[in-house]
């Protein structure tokens, strides 16, 4: 997959990680009557057990390596498990954040698509058609906020700080947690409408400077668990939650807000762009 790095101004090739096990599970045969197993929470759940183990700790390593990842920009210590280990915590000041009240930061380390939503509050998301109020989980008052408004998607690799912050200082509405299924977040999943299917966490957020946010995380292939801290009263670039192993994604629904042009450009090509937990992506119109 090809995507946008907005810090260099150049593109990068990446490789999806299982890539071979997941083109098994959804397009061979064979594999799509195993993929209802693998996409249950019971199959994600009994994975995060088994990397919560100290056993678990021996993966590291060559985790770190495959992955290429940046050990110095985080906490220097053990790592008891695999879990401990991809929800590992950034050193303070290696990602600031833009306290700008007009600005809208990214929430996470990520890939960033954006998606106009419609009059009729539908958009098409990876060539899947979506309302509102199925990424809601249900027909809610809330989805009118959104008409013509955008979606925000976020999508999280493995390699990927696996904490997320909230975009503005303000107070939660309300929250719900939907279940579903675990599909993978990846292309490859490209036939199931998995913001639809998969399970969700759905947050209302009323921001003191950017309006009315509607922030969701979504589960995915074999993520032990979404952990969201509950936080009621909130500052910008406050950690929300975190993820445990899987590639995951946050979606956030915004309205009345200018996204960066080069983002822009790249969603219209269907280009992800690169970018950062607390970094500007957008302002307030």
């Amino acid at each position: 997959m090809k995507i946008y790095d907005r810090q260099t101004c150049s593109y990068e090739q990446i490789e999806q990680y299982g890539a071979g096990k997941l083109d098994f599970l959804y397009n061979n045969p064979a594999g799509r009557l195993l993929l209802w197993i693998a996409v249950s929470p019971l199959v994600s759940g009994i994975y995060g057990k088994v990397n919560s183990t100290r056993r678990s700790a021996k993966k590291i390593p060559a985790f770190i390596e495959s992955q290429k990842i940046d050990m110095s920009q985080f906490e220097e210590r053990e790592y008891r498990s695999f879990n401990d280990f991809f929800t590992r915590k950034i050193k303070p000041g290696m990602r600031p954040v833009d306290m700008d009240k007009k600005v809208l930061i990214s929430p996470a380390d990520s890939k960033l698509l954006v998606y106009k939503i419609d009059e009729n509050t539908k958009m098409n998301i990876k060539g899947r058609d979506y309302t509102v109020s199925e990424l809601l989980g249900e027909e809610r008052a809330e989805a009118e906020e959104f008409r013509d408004g955008l979606a925000l998607v976020f999508r999280l690799c493995v390699d990927d700080y696996h904490r997320y912050c909230f975009p503005d200082s303000g107070r939660l509405i309300s929250s719900r947690k939907i279940r579903g299924k675990l599909h993978t977040v990846s292309p490859v999943s490209k036939d199931h409408k998995i913001y639809k299917e998969n399970t969700r966490h759905v947050s209302i957020l009323k921001t003191d400077n950017l309006g009315l946010i509607t922030y969701i995380e979504v589960g995915a292939l074999l993520v032990g668990k979404i952990t969201d801290h509950g936080k009621e009263i909130f500052g910008k670039g406050e950690e929300k939650g975190y993820f445990e192993p899987g590639g995951s994604t946050v979606i956030m629904l915004v309205r009345g807000i200018e996204i960066d042009e080069d983002i822009m450009r790249q969603s219209a090509e269907g280009i992800e762009t690169k970018v950062r937990y607390g970094e500007r992506i957008g302002e307030k119109i």
